[in-house]
């Protein structure tokens, strides 16, 4: 999974212009986001079609915030520059919750 660097919302368009992507947003310090992260490999070779991309909350506060980001771990989905679909809250998500955010995606 790609990490996404310090960038603006105008610069994360740009980057997801093309294609289907996959944005994780967690931290290091988070317990929940640690409870997701060994499934993650998994759910990215489950849905080979998008490309995930693990944003740092903390160092993209900025974007987070732009983005309405404020529970973690979240996931945002961007097709060809347009939002397709968020599971944004604070809670505690499951390999399978993830999945079939993902499989409801159209």
């Amino acid at each position: 999974m790609e990490t996404l660097p310090k960038m603006t919302e105008e610069q994360l368009l740009e980057k997801v212009k093309n294609g289907t992507y996959v944005l994780f947003f967690t931290a290091d310090w988070c317990p929940d986001c640690r409870f997701i992260k060994p499934a993650m490999p998994q759910i990215e070779a489950d849905f080979s079609d998008y490309q995930f991309l693990k944003v740092d909350r903390d160092e993209n506060i900025d974007l987070a915030a732009d983005l309405n980001i404020f529970g973690i771990p979240s996931f945002v989905v961007y097709r060809d520059g347009k939002e397709l679909g968020r599971f944004v809250n604070k809670d505690r998500k499951t390999k399978q919750q993830v999945e079939d955010f993902l499989h409801g995606l159209n």
